[in-house]
């Protein structure tokens, strides 16, 4: 198929894809009696796939861990590209404010919104990971959304504990859009309150480039020793000066919400969040001047 030539408007174009799926898109909703916005307006970002960081991931988190022409070599084994062929594209979809607000309140379990959207939302991003992969392919370039690949796997890493094969986060923080805070989640100039996408497509499209030089620059306590308003916001104190306790977190997640979402909200589903919200990073970067 003959590639359609965007030239430089290649990354303005695959923005004003992913933009104009969430805005039109009838799927684009909580699945609630309102159908209510699942998203508000995303951020999106680009790596190249030369980029070392990618290798970096690989030596922390594990072997097991794709780099961008790995995961690209999974969906088309038998095409050959240079790993500098290959750009990364990431998008950030911010928690609407509504959903955000309703959730400040919560002390213990989520939200129905929260819930709504790590289920009902999270199948938009499905979607749209879907949708851009598509879009790609009818114009002439190879795509595949590393989440979806059936080669996907969750892990063990030594480091870490749970991982997988690709991290849509760590793709967010290559493509300069945010980095980790003390609860791991990522803190973007939309906050924490997000959730994160990305497909690895055979296209030029000039990096973005990274505002910041170090994994956690955004994180008020890992810089500064300030902050650390998500702690006491855990129901399961899964939170500490340490960092995030996965086993903790997802134990209160999966044990325990799913059980709340069940029996109050009436569908199946889990989610928290409680620390990404009612914190000075929920939907900016913080500065010290937000906790006065």
């Amino acid at each position: 198929m003959e590639k359609i030539d965007f030239s430089e408007n290649a990354a303005a174009w695959i923005g004003k894809t992913i933009r104009g799926f969430l805005d039109n898109s009838k799927e684009n909703t909580l699945k609630d009696e309102k159908n209510k916005r699942a998203w508000a307006d995303p951020l999106v970002g680009f790596s190249n796939g030369a980029d070392p960081l990618y290798q970096e991931f690989k030596r922390h988190i594990g072997s097991f861990y794709w780099t961008p022409t790995e995961a690209f070599a999974k969906a088309f084994p038998h095409i050959k590209v240079l790993p500098d062929e290959l750009t990364v594209i990431s998008w950030v979809l911010p928690q609407t404010e509504e959903t955000k607000r309703v959730s400040r309140k919560e002390t213990v379990y989520p939200s129905e919104n929260w819930a709504r959207a790590r289920i009902f939302g999270e199948a938009v991003n499905v979607r749209l990971r879907q949708h851009v992969v598509e879009t790609l392919t009818v114009s002439g370039y190879n795509a595949v959304a590393p989440q979806l690949s059936p080669l996907w796997e969750e892990k063990r890493s030594e480091r870490y504990g749970d991982a997988s094969t690709w991290s849509e986060r760590h793709a967010a923080y290559a493509a300069g859009l945010g980095t980790f805070g003390l609860s791991d989640g990522l803190i973007t100039p939309r906050g924490k309150a997000i959730r994160c996408g990305s497909v690895v497509a055979e296209i030029e499209i000039p990096a973005s480039g990274r505002p910041y030089s170090e994994s956690h620059e955004y994180c008020l306590f890992r810089t500064q020793g300030i902050c650390g308003r998500c702690i006491p916001r855990c129901p399961v104190d899964a939170i500490d000066e340490a960092g995030h306790n996965k086993v903790k977190c997802r134990d209160h997640i999966f044990r325990v919400t799913a059980k709340h979402v069940r029996s109050h909200y009436g569908f199946e589903g889990y989610g928290c969040g409680l620390c990404q919200v009612a914190v000075p990073c929920e939907s900016k970067i913080p500065k010290p001047s937000d906790l006065e």
